[in-house]
């Protein structure tokens, strides 16, 4: 499974630049929906576009292995195999 660290980033972001960052302020900055957002930061196993993640990296600047993480050993999909 993976995991987003959208909610980690945001609190280094807020604490690197001493103010508050709202997921309003980083949808207008990105274009990603709010609701997208908001999936990415409390839905396990939420499937995003390589256009979103790259829109965050791009927002964060950082790279993917700081946006993504990598959950190995979870539960697969009922009925999928990889």
């Amino acid at each position: 499974m993976l995991r987003f660290r959208l909610k980690e980033l945001l609190a280094e972001k807020e604490f690197r630049e001493r103010r508050v960052v709202t997921m309003v302020e980083v949808a207008d900055a990105t274009g990603i929906h709010r609701m997208t957002l908001s999936k990415l930061s409390n839905h396990r196993g939420y499937n995003a576009t390589a256009d979103v993640l790259d829109r965050l990296c791009s927002y964060f600047g950082c790279r993917i292995d700081q946006l993504v993480e990598h959950i190995p050993g979870s539960p697969h999909v009922v009925g999928k195999e990889i």
